[in-house]
């Protein structure tokens, strides 16, 4: 993917339809690992050799995790001036948690507010794709939350807001950084 070419894309968005059309059309989940080789619809290994891409090398390879996916559709929606946040649910892994093999249980996902409402954008999740509306984010977080919680069979899973991503870091070390913001 010519990065140029997507950045003329972005700059046509001007409605948050706009930006899910664009994600459906030039991103799909997958994640560069630390070779900078690409992973698409594979896991295997994630914990091992995973690190968030920067916003250059989503556009450029047109991948990313929920992770990277949230952050661009949020950098997208700050261009648009449309107020909007970050959130993780995750199984709470603490800093001791070293279990390279174990399966991930993290989602992020970003809210918008427009109009007197609450919007979420779901791209990076196949199965929920779409824009669901809400009517105040913190109906929306539950309702987000509880769909994570009935996955993972009724284990609790905390909600963190968070900021930004910083590029080239472990899922175990941004998995700290929300520990972190819990904290807080």
């Amino acid at each position: 993917m010519k990065t140029e070419n997507i950045k003329d894309k972005i700059g046509q968005i001007k409605t948050p339809e706009d930006i899910l059309e664009f994600m459906k059309q030039n991103i799909k989940y997958g994640w560069l690992d630390i070779y900078g080789e690409e992973h698409i619809g594979n896991m295997k290994n994630f914990r091992k050799l995973y690190r968030t891409a920067s916003l250059e090398e989503v556009l450029s390879h047109g991948i990313g995790t929920c992770i990277e996916q949230v952050y661009l559709m949020s950098n997208i929606l700050n261009k648009l001036n449309i107020p909007n946040k970050m959130y993780c649910t995750r199984i709470y892994e603490g800093k001791d948690f070293n279990d390279l093999e174990a399966e991930e249980h993290m989602h992020c996902f970003v809210l918008y507010f427009l109009n007197s409402k609450v919007y979420q954008i779901e791209h990076p999740n196949e199965e929920k794709t779409g824009i669901y509306e809400f009517n105040n984010e913190e109906e929306a977080v539950k309702k987000i939350n509880d769909y994570y919680v009935e996955l993972a069979n009724g284990k609790g899973r905390p909600v963190t807001e968070f900021y930004k991503v910083i590029p080239n870091i472990s899922f175990k070390e941004f998995n700290n950084y929300i520990n972190e913001l819990d904290k807080k």
